[in-house]
């Protein structure tokens, strides 16, 4: 491979870096620790363990980060989670 190759792959990963957004789900008083997991199962396809550490996460910091992509895949997945009455942002 040669430089110029390298140089246009390595471009192409930095563009990838720097327009992944983030699902941030924050901490609340109303669903329980089931419904998290569930949820997170459910709408960001996470392992049960995945989920479980997450939820655990949100409960001790007040927020966690639960998915990272492509602002196209997270908007829906965001909005989901809205709509289940969870508190997420994508940042």
């Amino acid at each position: 491979m040669g430089s110029k190759e390298k140089i246009q792959e390595d471009s192409h990963t930095l563009e990838k870096e720097v327009y992944q957004h983030e699902i941030i789900l924050y901490n609340d008083d109303v669903n329980t620790f089931d419904f998290v997991i569930d949820s997170l199962i459910n709408v960001c396809q996470h392992t049960i363990e995945q989920a479980e550490q997450c939820t655990w996460l949100v409960h001790f910091k007040g927020k966690c980060t639960v998915k990272t992509g492509e602002i196209d895949d997270l908007k829906p997945r965001c909005s989901k989670l809205q709509s289940l009455g969870l508190s997420a942002e994508l940042i």
